[in-house]
């Protein structure tokens, strides 16, 4: 079974999601450590709500450290707004996936997180947005693509409306990508993931 660290920044709705596959065994894997970069972070909850142990840590040396010692085998950023160093990346090569509220590479990259995002989905007129999951390199969101899913913009969209339907891809979409990790059915070739039946 895949031991899966994840990290986070806030609410935790993509956390919450990974926890319940888990649990319903769709993903052959179980999350040991949830970390946090905001102490107030409501992910931190949702972990102890599960027995699931939850740390505030902000030091990365300190976070290599506690994913190696609950032998963590993927890393999942799931809302983490922080950048991660090259030394996390190439700690975990190929084993940390992020989620992101866009089509990459379109609305992404400094600057682009949250209802940022959204809003500048829909200040700049595009007909669809959507959501995608990536393995992380050294670059903001320029990681290569496991999966992408659309989403229509609507005329009367706001970025909290936009958010809301982007946010149920992004849990449909992050928890296939783990669930595949763990399966051993993702294969990594330069830019692009190959799926293996």
């Amino acid at each position: 079974m895949v031991k899966i660290g994840v990290l986070i920044s806030g609410g935790g709705t993509n956390l919450q999601a990974v926890i319940d596959n888990c649990e319903n065994k769709t993903i052959n894997g179980e999350v040991k450590v949830v970390i946090s970069n905001k102490l107030e972070a409501f992910g931190l909850q949702r972990a102890k709500n599960h027995n699931i142990k939850a740390v505030f840590e902000n030091e990365e040396d300190k976070i290599i450290e506690i994913l190696k010692e609950n032998k963590v085998d993927l890393v999942v950023l799931a809302g983490y707004l922080k950048i991660i160093s090259p030394k996390l990346v190439n700690e975990y090569k190929n084993r940390i996936i992020n989620i992101h509220p866009s089509l990459i590479p379109a609305f992404c990259g400094k600057g682009y997180y949250g209802e940022k995002v959204h809003q500048g989905v829909i200040d700049y007129g595009a007909k669809v947005t959507g959501a995608t999951v990536h393995f992380v390199d050294e670059g903001a969101d320029t990681g290569p693509i496991i999966m992408q899913k659309i989403v229509e913009v609507k005329q009367d969209d706001d970025a909290k409306k936009l958010a809301a339907r982007v946010l149920d891809v992004e849990h449909e979409i992050l928890t296939k990508s783990i669930a595949m990790f763990c399966e051993n059915k993702l294969t990594v070739q330069g830019r692009r993931v190959y799926i293996n039946d």
